[in-house]
């Protein structure tokens, strides 16, 4: 064995010694998979390791300085500057650190790293409270991401970010010191445990107070929104080394130590909002307005510039206030107002009236409170990203930077950055931003694997450098200094103060292992190594930035791999060659096709609007082959007996002794493989009730499709027991005198999710047929409603039309096809009356409710059942996935787990769901029983006696 192999043993079985063998990853997927971060470099860890709490983190340092291997700190990964990859020892710290406790009623909010900020906050809006930065990444970006780069937003300005407002913290420093700093004993512990540091903290402090030109730099520098660099203004907001250590923490992307929790102050959560686009003739005209914007109370400004404005343009539905501007120099202001009450928002609006009046503006404006009108204003702001990321040349990158300039020279500045990028061919870039505090944002889509691009390139950060400094501004205003700037932040703060942040770095890692590269570097060339290769692979995913949007809602995130993931590893499998492209290969069919959900949620939080579910759905199709799609096509045609058979399967199977089935099959799944043989066990339920017969009344209101499911598997048993979904449905229906048509040879129909979702496309175009002929009859031509009592069978029912060609395909789309919860609630349910109601229901919504905009209808269903109604806050696909979870129970469990720890932290009497595979799942995550919530309704509307 050579050297370098016996100490990457040595390393591995240290690690393992720490955290146990299944939290050491080493596959070279896990590898790739985790070296992909939101920015345009790329490094490839030794090895992964995920850690439960901060004393593996402790324990790893010890072992990282044993054997000098440098250590990364990775939660979300979706900074955009090459914080999160590393050539060593990558530290998961987003699945493990997942606890929070709300504190005095809100107030304060003790929580870890792993949880995203949107997560914290939905815990936080019961006490009408949030955090204070509002990055536009608040569903993805988690604390501990929020915490090492001092994030802010659009409204956050310089006092609400994470510096204003962190309390205190525990963290882990190099040598493995763990040090609460909000514990009364904290300064003596670090004097104690850390000589060095605590007296270098205060020798640094007094030698930065002594110097009257350090102060200066300082006190401009963080009058602005700025994270290049340290916050060496910790050393004169602080006196205590604790205090200043914690404040350097903060914003030190890794660099130099672990923040494993952290105590936050909250601020208020101002839930109403008026806003409108002011369009003007000039980009001078826009910035000029800026001053009396602010002095009227306008919470955020956001600015468009003419090139953002024409990509705007593209969208259908853009506001006609850009819509019909004929744009040249024209240059937009989105503005919004916020207000924690109704009153004071309209004491807002009202004030800020006459200087909206004043303006000169380009088209019409008008403040608005509407949600809707709202919400298609900041799409044009959002949607900025997604238009030019999702159009630019396949190969190249998405390149968002941020600049700080003060307010006064923006125009200027906006109008010479705009020379800078037809200087170097830059022509398709925008600018966007917060002009309130003087922060812009630009695109540009540079090919970093082209030389003369890359040179280009080189040449454009020179000039910008010059351009921002030389207006007294900060080249990082929010998104971290990371590899893309550590070069330039000596030019920035100058020798004396680069100094002290390189002696901040010795301090707190004298071995330079944290993050060895990020945020300060003295090599001129560092921000142009280690670049990331965007070879084109497949035409649905090319457009993907790896910006992490789509992790939090994909159920496989604790399993395998989540959907940026799985578009990677294709990538990296274009650019292997040999041994190692042959192990990617071998390795992608479970981590990222099999254990797949398949459910698209990714595509509802892509900015891009990538569906990768769609694309592994592809893949399973092509192996398949000829055969496999011919049996699919034979399923198809005989589903009844289909299932039939599988009913009396289970009927079997309620005899048989649980231990008996879960042996048979785990002994099926040894030989035949898990894709052919489910694991089945305990928690098994019986088989359902058969289907209804096919009914077609005169007076029909509505045509029902009964779920194959619900009569697949029976309902939930134990106090709480009802009939199922589909007796729930027509009871329901029959109590409120409305009539239902069922349609012909419904016991042989399907939605087609089976055979779409395992990529049978034949079999799924075989039933789309047979299900349109049925439905089209029995709904007259479209003229009924089509309602499915199984949320997942719905919408798979709405997407089925897309299996059929021709005039098929255009009769199929004028279908209405509904949730029978939406249809319930709609037209059902105010002709009932409720009897008893539940004290308590929890409810998951399913994804397919998600993407047919119903989960405020099934809240609505329960809130009639039930005196209160529990969504929780980490609630997501269950990764059952119809059958999937079934073949892959580990999906469901790794799905389920933050969703099944919340509700054990809640009191409530019953659970229920709008689906039976869901409930099942849900179920067995929990240990509770898992109801349709229409069987709930059902008892809740039965007559007394």
């Amino acid at each position: 064995m050579t050297g370098a192999l016996a100490r990457e043993d040595a390393v591995l079985a240290d690690l393992r010694h720490i955290a146990g063998a299944e939290a050491v990853r080493t596959s070279v997927s896990d590898l790739a998979a985790m070296a992909h971060d939101a920015s345009h470099y790329l490094l490839h860890p030794r090895a992964v390791l995920v850690a439960r709490g901060a004393s593996d983190v402790a324990e790893a340092m010890h072992t990282a300085r044993r054997h000098q291997l440098p250590v990364t700190f990775r939660s979300a990964g979706t900074s955009l500057s090459g914080q999160a990859s590393s050539a060593g020892l990558l530290v998961d710290t987003r699945r493990q650190f997942s606890d929070i406790e709300i504190l005095d009623g809100g107030a304060r909010v003790r929580v870890q790293p792993g949880l995203t900020l949107r997560q914290v906050n939905a815990r936080l809006a019961p006490y009408g409270r949030r955090l204070g930065p509002d990055p536009a990444s608040e569903s993805a970006c988690t604390i501990g991401g929020v915490v090492a780069n001092n994030s802010s937003g659009m409204s956050c300005g310089t006092v609400d970010t994470a510096y204003r407002t962190v309390e205190s913290m525990v963290l882990v420093l190099a040598s493995g010191t763990i040090l609460d700093t909000g514990a009364a004993d904290a300064t003596e512990r670090l004097r104690a445990l850390e000589p060095e540091l605590h007296a270098g903290l205060l020798r640094l402090r007094d030698h930065v107070r002594g110097s009257t030109a350090m102060r200066a730099v300082i006190e401009h520098q963080f009058s602005m929104k700025n994270t290049m660099g340290y916050g060496v203004n910790a050393l004169l907001d602080f006196d205590d080394p604790v205090d200043i250590l914690a404040h350097l923490l903060v914003g030190s992307e890794g660099t130099l130590g672990f923040v494993a929790e952290v105590t936050l102050r909250t601020v208020p959560l101002l839930a109403h909002a008026a806003t409108t686009l002011l369009v003007f003739d000039s980009l001078p005209g826009a910035t000029d307005a800026l001053e009396p914007l602010i002095a009227s109370g306008a919470r955020a400004i956001e600015l468009l510039d003419a090139a953002s404005l024409r990509v705007a343009q593209s969208d259908p539905a853009v506001p006609e206030s850009i819509a019909g501007v004929d744009v040249v120099a024209h240059t937009a202001l989105l503005v919004e107002y916020q207000a924690e009450n109704a009153a004071e928002l309209s004491d807002l609006v009202a004030a800020a009236g006459g200087t909206l009046d004043a303006l000169s503006l380009a088209a019409p404006a008008t403040l608005t409170k509407d949600a809707a009108v709202r919400n298609q204003l900041w799409r044009v702001r959002k949607g900025l990203y997604a238009a030019v990321a999702g159009a630019r040349p396949v190969g190249s990158t998405a390149l968002l930077e941020d600049v700080v300039v003060p307010v006064p020279v923006l125009t200027a500045t906006v109008s010479e950055l705009i020379g800078l990028f037809g200087q170097y061919g830059y022509d398709d870039a925008v600018i966007f931003g917060h002009a309130k505090d003087g922060n812009l944002h630009f695109m540009i889509n540079p090919k970093l694997d082209e030389p003369a691009e890359l040179a280009r390139y080189e040449a454009f950060t020179e000039g910008l450098v010059d351009l921002v400094l030389g207006r007294d501004g900060s080249l990082k205003a929010e998104h971290g200094t990371g590899r893309i700037m550590a070069p330039f932040v000596r030019r920035q703060f100058g020798d004396q103060l680069y100094d002290v942040m390189r002696e901040i770095k010795r301090l707190f890692d004298p071995d330079g292992l944290l993050n060895p590269g990020v945020l300060i570097d003295d090599d001129p060339q560092a921000h142009v190594k280690n670049l990331k290769v965007v070879p084109a692979v497949h035409s649905a995913v090319d457009s993907c930035v790896e910006c992490g949007y789509c992790e939090p809602v994909c159920p496989s995130r604790n399993t395998t791999t989540t959907p940026r993931q799985r578009i990677v590893l294709m990538r990296e499998i274009a650019a292997a060659t040999g041994e190692r492209r042959q192990r990617l290969e071998e390795e992608y069919d479970y981590a990222a096709v099999d254990t797949c959900a398949a459910d698209s949620l990714c595509v509802t939080a892509c900015p891009v609007n990538i569906d990768t579910g769609k694309v592994m759905k592809e893949m399973r199709a092509d192996r398949h082959g000829a055969l496999g799609q011919r049996a699919g096509v034979t399923a198809a045609r005989h589903w009844g007996g289909a299932v039939r058979g599988l009913r009396a399967g289970l009927r079997v199977a309620e005899v048989v002794p649980d231990r008996l089935i879960a042996g048979a099959s785990s002994a099926g799944r040894r030989v035949l493989g898990p894709a052919a043989v489910p694991q089945l066990g305990s928690g098994l339920p019986g088989p359902g009730p058969a289907r209804p017969r096919s009914q077609a009344p005169p007076d029909a209101a509505v045509v029902f499709f009964p779920a194959c499911v619900a009569s697949t598997f029976g309902p939930a048993g134990g106090e709480l027991a009802g009939p199922g979904a589909t007796e729930a449905f027509l009871r329901l229906c029959g109590r409120a005198g409305v009539p239902v048509a069922i349609p012909d040879g419904i016991g042989g129909l399907c939605c087609g999710t089976p055979w779409a979702s395992k990529g049978l496309t034949s079999g799924n175009e075989e039933m789309a047929r047979r299900v349109f002929a049925a439905v089209w009859t029995a709904s007259r031509g479209g003229d009924l409603p089509v309602v499915c009592d199984a949320s997942s069978c719905a919408h798979g029912l709405e997407q089925l039309g897309s299996a059929l060609v021709g005039a098929d395909r255009e009769r199929y789309d004028r279908l209405r096809v509904l949730d029978a919860v939406t249809y319930v609630g709609d037209a059902v349910l105010p002709h009932l009356t409720v009897w008893r109601r539940l004290r308590s229901l929890a409810i998951h919504p399913t994804c397919s409710n998600v993407h047919m905009g119903t989960v405020d209808d099934v809240r609505a269903v329960a809130e009639a059942a039930a005196e209160r109604v529990v969504v929780p806050a980490a609630w997501g696909c269950c990764g059952f996935a119809g059958d999937r979870g079934m073949f892959y129970p580990e999906l469901t469990s790794g799905a389920t787990e933050a969703e099944a720890a919340e509700l054990a932290q809640h009191d409530v009497h019953a659970y229920a769901s709008s689906n039976r595979t869901c409930e099942m799942g849900m179920s067995a995550a929990t240990g509770e029983e898992y109801h349709h919530v229409l069987e709930l309704l059902e008892a809740a509307t039965r007559e007394p006696g």
